[in-house]
């Protein structure tokens, strides 16, 4: 199962601010979000997967 986390969470894995989470979000951007509910999640696999695509982009 590939855990649901929410932009704190993904903030605390990336140290991008949530508020940046947010705005890349509204403008699609950054990983990739969906709204459950009231809440904007992330799967911790596409976070990861986003952050090894960066790394391998800026190398």
């Amino acid at each position: 199962m590939d855990p649901i986390i929410d932009a704190k969470q993904v903030s605390g894995l990336t140290s991008i601010p949530t508020g940046t989470l947010r705005y890349w979000a509204s403008i699609h951007e950054g990983p990739a979000s969906f709204k459950l509910g009231r809440r904007r999640v992330y799967r911790k696999s596409v976070v990861l997967t986003w952050l090894a695509e960066q790394e391998s982009q800026s190398a």
